[in-house]
């Protein structure tokens, strides 16, 4: 006698539950100087290491990639990334990975910082700006005159509230995630701290050549 079985059906999503990829945040304002610097850079040791004599061509071509490779590491390469398991915290010089059940705490005082592991780590990509803090106190104490009173202040969902710094914001949205989504079992987890070595290598290298090349005079 033959029997079949019909196999069970592959467990589906929950429906109600959103699904989003990864949000990112960094500094456009740290990108931008990146960018400016590398251009000032390359222009200036461009021109040494095409016009120069002797040893100069090489020193500046040593100079050049110890430059761009400390500009990449500290205005183009930090960048923060929060999922649904995890916060990625991309560095100068390494990447930190917390699933969120390993957070234990977020805070935005003269620096970003993020405490998971029983250690504390900067975000570099969330910088603070006292500057931007002074502007978002007055422009939320003109709206609370502005008011009714006993009217509270509110924002649309998604917008950007004006009466906060950026950097507190994303403080706030980041602790929400890591109150969310901690009890995940996809967001257990040990911290891990992974060195970039491919930041470090090249800058390490170019600062040997040039004081090679230096040295030889």
């Amino acid at each position: 006698m033959t029997s079949s079985q019909t196999p069970a059906p592959d467990p589906q999503p929950d429906p109600g539950e959103p699904k989003y990829a990864d949000r990112s945040y960094r500094s456009t304002a740290g990108i931008a100087g990146g960018v400016l610097m590398l251009a000032i850079a390359l222009w200036l040791c461009g021109d040494a290491i095409f016009r120069g004599e002797g040893r100069t061509p090489w020193a500046a071509l040593a100079l050049l990639v110890l430059i761009v490779s400390l500009i990449a590491a500290f205005s183009l390469r930090p960048v923060v990334y929060a999922g649904q398991e995890r916060l990625r915290v991309r560095n100068p010089f390494r990447t930190i990975t917390a699933p969120w059940a390993a957070v234990e705490g977020l805070r935005a005082g003269y620096s970003t910082e993020l405490f998971a592991g029983g250690k504390k780590y900067q975000l570099w990509a969330v910088p603070v700006s006292l500057r931007a803090r002074k502007r978002a106190a007055r422009t939320r104490a003109r709206a609370v005159a502005a008011a009714d009173p006993g009217a509270t202040l509110s924002k649309r969902p998604g917008a950007t509230d004006s009466t906060r710094a950026w950097s507190d914001q994303v403080v706030d949205e980041l602790r929400e995630l890591a109150e969310k989504n901690a009890r995940r079992d996809t967001a257990q987890g040990e911290v891990t701290v992974r060195w970039a070595y491919e930041v470090i290598a090249p800058a390490v290298a170019a600062l040997i050549a040039l004081v090679v090349l230096l040295a030889m005079g």
